[in-house]
């Protein structure tokens, strides 16, 4: 199969898939309250249980699925994760308790993994010499989705109503599913292939794997330190206004705009240059970027600012990603993106319990500050000890 056909396809995956998440989970909290009986006083509480639940789980469960696409197929967990990610957003849309909701979610954390192994199918079907530049393209299309899906969920919510907005989601997937089962082909893991990974070390033992992996939990928790507090911290600095909720979505996007740009892009730096040196500059970037942000108390300023943040935080993630795929087999891609996809999901636990912690204890300009340090830190470690 032609590498191009097959990132053609991925994106297109990839950019549904991200839309038909993120049309979903920033609305979760209005879904409680509205659809699902749930208090003012106990929402925070039922959203912090329905969030965790997946991440838990599919934290748990991403080198299982790993390991099982090494020995199975890749195209086959791809089409697993996808057809029961259409059944739980089905089931999201039946649902009339947060309990019920609850126990969705936690079926969708042993439904998850379909972007890992998107990831490892591009990987081993992308040349050497576009392997960046494709698992580039992949993380601006994850963007480009996430900042696509809010703006069509709302306008679903508005019109339809919000359950409408899970079976469109599963519908949407359920498409998804389909072109993986009969677009994208695999040559089948070879039997004696299959039985010499388990005389293989473990990944976690290779010291640029591990290293990335531990980054990549950081990565996600500076993500998930300031999603959550972005909308406050934007009331904070406007003070009331009626349309609050637009204008944090149109800054949040704004961000995710400068990402799905610049991904592709530094996905080529870093085939041409190294990514480790990518990596590097990014994180430093970023990570001053962050610092600034701490500083407006303007609103345009800030927006400016957020902007520039997506530019180059998104380098960190293609950099990473082709770091794995660049140091492992092809009969090691689906556990080495199971791994990163359990780190992320790692992230995503401790990044909004730590993000609330400096909120409360020293003020929400300090999650950006701690931001910032963090990837500081991080292209500090690797200019010293080069991955």
């Amino acid at each position: 199969m032609n590498w191009k056909v097959c990132l053609s396809i991925l994106t297109s995956n990839v950019i549904f898939m991200a839309a038909t998440y993120t049309m979903l989970i920033p609305f979760l909290p209005m879904y409680l309250t509205k659809e699902l009986g749930v208090t003012a006083g106990t929402v925070n509480i039922w959203s912090g249980i329905v969030f965790s639940a997946t991440f838990v789980i599919s934290a748990f469960m991403a080198p299982i699925w790993g390991r099982l696409a090494d020995k199975k197929g890749k195209r086959l967990m791809a089409v697993r994760s996808s057809l029961l990610l259409t059944i739980t957003y089905f089931m999201g849309g039946l649902v009339h308790t947060p309990l019920q909701l609850v126990f969705v979610r936690i079926f969708q954390g042993f439904a998850a993994g379909l972007w890992p192994m998107e990831l490892a199918l591009m990987s081993t079907y992308a040349p050497p010499k576009k392997q960046g530049f494709c698992l580039g393209v992949m993380q601006g299309a994850l963007t480009a989705g996430s900042v696509i899906g809010p703006l069509f969920g709302g306008f679903l919510a508005d019109c339809f109503g919000m359950r409408m907005s899970f079976f469109m989601a599963a519908a949407v997937l359920f498409l998804n599913t389909l072109v993986l089962l009969f677009c994208i082909k695999e040559t089948p893991p070879v039997a004696a292939v299959s039985d010499s990974l388990t005389d293989r070390p473990s990944l976690w033992k290779n010291p640029l794997i591990r290293r990335m992996l531990i980054y990549a939990v950081f990565v996600q928790m500076v993500i998930l330190l300031i999603q959550p507090v972005l909308t406050l911290y934007i009331q904070n600095m406007t003070g009331p206004i009626h349309n609050i909720i637009f204008i944090s979505g149109l800054v949040f996007s704004l961000g995710g705009i400068a990402s799905a740009a610049s991904s592709p892009l530094w996905g080529r730096f870093g085939q041409f240059h190294g990514f480790r040196k990518s990596l590097t500059i990014a994180a430093a970037c970023a990570g001053i970027c962050f610092l600034i942000q701490a500083v407006p108390n303007h609103l345009y300023y800030f927006a400016a600012t957020q902007f520039a943040v997506g530019l180059f935080f998104s380098g960190l993630y293609p950099s990473i990603n082709a770091l794995l795929a660049e140091n492992t087999t092809s009969q090691e891609k689906g556990s080495v993106f199971g791994l990163l996809f359990s780190a992320q999901q790692i992230g995503s636990i401790v990044g909004p319990l730590a993000g609330s912690a400096i909120a409360v204890c020293f003020g929400m300009k300090y999650i950006f500050i701690v931001a910032g340090l963090i990837l500081l830190a991080m292209s500090a470690s690797l200019y010293k000890k080069p991955a």
